[in-house]
This record gives structure tokens, C-alpha cells and sequence, in this order.
């Protein structure tokens, strides 16, 4: 499936955030008869945040993701990452469902 990487370059060069994403033949609480946009890793440096970075990578993704026949965006976070979470739900996610993961050594 496609990818894509967007970065965004602080004025002095350095990064100040990037977002990943790709597109996924499904994603939870999506509908599952169109491909899902889902964003694979975001990040804004600290120094960044709440000055509209996040907001602007994910709008392109957004935008990427339209292009190619998506009508929804996904993502997901630590359930510890209250911060994350909450700039989620400000640019508009909506919480599909919580996961408990699990794992087993062979």
C-alpha cells in the first residue's frame, strides 16, 4: 500500500515534526468497503507543539489520503498518552474502540 512522510523544517533547518501515513484496506470502526488513511507515526517536537505543525501535517495527510478514494482517517496512541489523545480529538478523531494487546514468548 502507498506511504507517505511528511516533514515539517523548523526556519534554522532542524525538525519540527513529521507525520507518517499510509492507506490500509481496514482499520477499526471504519468502514470497511473503502480504503482508510491511517496515520503510522506523528510526532511534533516540543518546542512546536500547540502552533499548528500537527494540525498542518495532518491536514496534508488528510488531503494524500482523499486523492486516493479515502472518505475516513485513522490512528491510534498509547492509552497513557493523554496528550496525544487530546490533540487527536481537537483535530477531530472520535474514539472507535480500546485494545488490550497481548503477547507470548515461544
Amino acid at each position: 500500500m502507498p506511504l507517505l512522510i511528511l516533514v515539517a523544517e523548523a526556519g534554522d533547518g532542524t525538525l519540527a515534526g513529521f507525520l507518517e501515513a499510509g492507506l490500509r484496506s481496514y482499520a477499526d470502526g471504519c468502514d470497511a468497503s473503502h480504503p482508510v488513511g491511517y496515520v503510522e507515526g506523528w510526532y511534533v517536537a516540543e518546542k512546536w507543539r500547540r502552533q499548528g505543525v500537527g494540525k498542518e501535517l495532518l491536514g496534508a495527510a488528510e488531503d494524500w489520503a482523499r486523492g486516493r478514494g479515502c472518505i475516513e482517517m485513522a490512528s491510534d496512541t498509547k492509552i497513557d498518552n493523554q496528550a496525544s489523545q487530546r490533540t487527536h480529538e481537537a483535530l477531530g478523531f472520535e474514539v472507535a474502540e480500546r485494545s488490550v494487546l497481548y503477547r507470548k514468548r515461544l
